[in-house]
């Protein structure tokens, strides 16, 4: 169905490439490598990480790529064209934890009006909202508040003193849920809800922490240059106000003292990918598959599969024996013959 009817290309004639994210379950990347050269019998498979084909974008080798996707944020320095494995930082923060903050604001503080009733509380309609609505009603409704606002709506979240005020919200926005019911989305919901990123939990980590922190754990004569050159990608960046932010958040932490004595820089630049955010791995993927001499190098063949069964992780292929490449000596597939053609 994927190959014949969407790429109407033949699998066996195509090398594969899969983009993944570096904590990627090795039981996903087995299965989908024998599905791929079980099933579709495609030639080769190479599994790449996300962070480093995201530079190939930029035509770069040395950056911090924070990935902001669905599970997880990550942040990955790349100096050299090479990982800095023992640098990167995560948190479970990304659109999933979102997701969950906003659908309990969503039943605890919204109305929905029904064919007969206005005004009624969202939980006494419904228990639960599906995962594509919360997703749509984040892509459309909320957005990220600038530092000094999100520092306000912290302080009245939380609290302490009781002397917080919260900053005006903005309007409300109804949202259809349906040809009869109405959700009413209040304001203080759409711009509070993605304070969770920024929020500093009990180890003083947000988002924002990450880069800082893994710039740390690079060498030091590397720092400087890598903090000049970052790259934000996944789905969560593509909120508004999201980049701006962050790197708001990025200068006011730098002066904090854990930072400002042993980071050795406060210039942050970040680049623009030509791409959106959520697309700018697979662009890069893309390129990679498109540099053939390179992508039969590292892929791992069907045959070296077949007597071994694993897949080697990327780093593995840095220097992989010949057995585990592609053979070179045989006449490589026809990859450029297009589906149209008439040849036999």
């Amino acid at each position: 169905m994927l190959y014949f009817r969407h790429l109407l290309v033949n699998p066996r004639d195509r090398r594969v490439v899969v983009i993944e994210s570096i904590l990627c379950p090795s039981h996903f990347r087995e299965t989908l490598t024998k599905v791929f050269f079980k099933h579709f019998e495609v030639p080769s498979v190479l599994f790449a990480p996300c962070h480093l084909m995201s530079l190939l974008t930029l035509g770069i080798n040395s950056a911090v790529v924070l990935d902001c996707g669905y599970t997880e944020a990550l942040a990955l320095p790349i100096y050299e064209g090479i990982m800095i494995l023992n640098a990167w930082e995560a948190l479970p923060l990304g659109g999933k934890a979102i997701h969950k903050e906003l659908q309990a604001r969503l039943l605890e503080e919204c109305t929905v009006d029904t064919g007969t009733n206005t005004g009624e509380g969202l939980a006494s309609v419904m228990s639960s909202l599906p995962e594509e609505t919360i997703e749509d009603i984040k892509v459309r409704t909320c957005f990220v508040s600038d530092l000094q606002r999100g520092e306000k709506i912290q302080a009245a979240k939380f609290n302490i003193d009781g002397k917080a005020e919260r900053p005006q919200s903005p309007p409300d926005v109804a949202y259809p849920l349906d040809g009869e019911r109405i959700l009413h989305v209040k304001g203080s919901v759409r711009d509070s809800v993605i304070e969770m990123l920024f929020e500093q939990d009990n180890e003083e980590k947000s988002i924002a922490t990450l880069i800082l922190d893994s710039l740390l754990q690079c060498p030091i004569d590397t720092r400087k240059h890598l903090a000049e050159n970052l790259v934000i990608i996944g789905g969560t960046a593509m909120l508004p106000g999201f980049l701006h932010r962050i790197m708001a958040e990025i200068r006011c932490l730098v002066e904090k003292p854990k930072y400002k004595e042993v980071l050795a820089t406060k210039t942050f630049k970040v680049h623009t990918p030509p791409a959106k955010p959520n697309s700018v791995a697979w662009l890069g993927g893309a390129i990679f598959g498109a540099l053939q001499d390179i992508l039969g190098s590292r892929s791992v063949s069907k045959e070296y599969y077949s007597q071994t069964g694993r897949i080697p992780d990327w780093c593995c292929l840095n220097n992989p024996p010949l057995e585990m490449m592609y053979e070179t000596s045989k006449a490589p597939p026809p990859l450029m013959k297009r589906a149209y053609s008439t040849e036999k």
